[in-house]
């Protein structure tokens, strides 16, 4: 597509966007009394107009009812996050029995490593990217600590190459057939936090799995951004965050994957609360655990019901949307940012260029067909923070990510190409 660094250009693809109306669906932050150009989605979404109605809608139930809206608010609170369920699953190409919403994601990665590192004597170590989200690195130090193992010795990094960035996926694979007998998990991200690359998870599982080995993803940077289909590629575990892509407010409630091949191993260990003992039998309060056979196995307790409505208001937002479109549309917000950068580049000096650190599609770090996400990061070479200070200065909102790298994130239900425009003419006035 033959881009045009113009307002008129910009706003002439927001004028044909199937989602343009999609935007004031959600509370966008001010700046001197305009919108700010937002694009920290990857960080922590925008909040959809509707999340308010969805909590005073509980809040009102408790009001109303107290204890007894468990059982007969609109929403009843029993049941609560399984109104949640069958959006979660679509999201991340799941089954509904293999999706439940709970917890935080740290939180959950904990509780599925109980069940699925289950380390031995010979197969203790675990295969994971450098420079991984800083809460999944301690999360797999500690497990390996709690099973008696140093993390130095247990904790394989695949690091990029030698002035490279991002990771090549024949390396993984390498590693992967170089540690086959030693290798208890694989556990990557979904999508790099930091320079935003997409692993291919399809193959990753493939070729972890035909050796025996435990597959899970953490899918924060991925979950409401890319296409997943965690059941039809095998992947063992999964979990994910809700408050970046899926806008469901800070801290908010977290999902977990549980390929349905471990739903009928009770004896897998696990540890259990009474939120994930069968449904029939709870309220008998009986000493013995008869756990649920599907992904709600892993839930200690009941819901916490705000958080979920928010979460629940904003998955309807993006069932309204339809993921395929989002998705459409985010392919295209990538494309002309990159357009963008690239002609601010013509007029940089030797040295203060923006590099781009995302890779690409059909390259040797991204295999074809698996198409990039939302995330677009740059690296400021010559510059420091006052860059980025300056861009929120202006009204800008990216990330800024030590030592020189800015990531930015426009997200297709709310960000607009003129969105991207503005960003455009005000870079390239700090950059003059």
């Amino acid at each position: 597509m033959q881009h045009q660094n113009t307002l008129a250009y910009a706003q002439e693809l927001d004028n044909k966007d199937e989602l343009k109306s999609f935007r004031g669906k959600f509370h966008i932050p001010q700046h001197n009394g305009s919108d700010m150009v937002y694009f920290t989605g990857n960080s922590l979404g925008l909040q959809p107009v509707t999340t308010e109605s969805y909590i005073q809608q509980e809040l009102n139930d408790w009001k109303q009812f107290g204890v007894e809206g468990h059982f007969l608010a609109k929403n009843p609170w029993f049941s609560y996050h399984e109104i949640l369920t069958e959006q979660s699953a679509k999201l991340v190409g799941g089954l509904p029995s293999e999706v439940v919403m709970m917890n935080q994601l740290t939180v959950n990665l904990h509780l599925l490593m109980v069940s699925f590192y289950r380390p031995t004597k010979q197969r203790y170590k675990i295969l994971c990217e450098a420079k991984a989200f800083p809460s999944d690195q301690y999360a797999l130090q500690t497990q390996a600590q709690f099973h008696g193992f140093a993390p130095d010795d247990a904790i394989i990094e695949v690091e990029p190459r030698a002035g490279e960035y991002a990771i090549r996926s024949e390396d993984i694979l390498a590693a992967i057939e170089k540690h086959k007998d030693e290798l208890a998990l694989v556990m990557f991200s979904g999508v790099n936090y930091f320079t935003g690359q997409v692993f291919d998870m399809k193959t990753i599982t493939a070729n972890a799995q035909k050796h025996g080995i435990v597959v899970g993803f953490d899918l924060a940077h991925a979950t409401g951004n890319i296409d997943l289909h965690l059941h039809e590629w095998g992947v063992d575990f999964a979990c994910w965050c809700s408050y970046k892509y899926l806008n469901s407010g800070p801290g908010s409630v977290a999902g977990a994957f549980v390929h349905e091949k471990h739903h009928k191993n009770i004896s897998l260990p696990i540890f259990a609360g009474w939120w994930g003992t069968d449904k029939t039998s709870r309220f008998k309060m009986e000493k013995t655990f008869v756990p649920i056979h599907g992904a709600e196995r892993w839930q200690l307790s009941n819901a916490p019901i705000l958080s979920m409505a928010a979460c629940k208001a904003a998955l309807d937002v993006i069932t309204e949307a339809g993921f395929e479109k989002m998705r459409k549309k985010s392919a295209l917000l990538l494309s002309y940012l990159e357009f963008l950068v690239t002609e601010i580049n013509t007029t940089q000096p030797e040295g203060k260029k923006f590099e781009f650190l995302t890779p690409k599609e059909d390259s040797v770090y991204v295999p074809k067909g698996i198409q990039p996400g939302c995330q677009f990061s740059i690296i400021a070479h010559g510059r420091g923070k006052e860059l980025f200070n300056a861009l929120v200065k202006e009204g800008v909102v990216p990330d800024w990510r030590e030592p020189n790298v800015i990531r930015l994130a426009p997200v297709p239900l709310y960000n607009s190409f003129e969105d991207l425009y503005k960003f455009y003419v005000i870079l390239k006035e700090l950059t003059q």
